[in-house]
C-alpha cells in the first residue's frame, strides 16, 4: 500500500479495495454498476435506520 493510500480516508481505501477485487475477478462493468445500485439502496436504508434510532 502506498503512503498516500495509507493516509487516505476509509471510504477511499474501501473503494480501491473493491475496484481491485472486481478487476481481479474480471466482473463486467455492467454487472458491477447494477450491483452497486443494489448496494447503495441497501446502505442508504441502513443509514436511515441508524439515524431514526438516534
Amino acid at each position: 500500500m502506498t503512503k498516500e493510500l495509507e493516509q487516505a480516508p476509509t471510504h477511499v481505501k474501501l473503494a480501491v479495495d473493491l475496484i481491485m477485487l472486481l478487476e481481479q475477478h474480471e466482473v463486467a462493468p455492467k454487472d458491477v454498476l447494477n450491483a452497486l445500485e443494489i448496494i447503495k439502496t441497501d446502505y442508504e436504508q441502513k443509514r436511515d435506520q441508524l439515524i431514526s434510532t438516534e
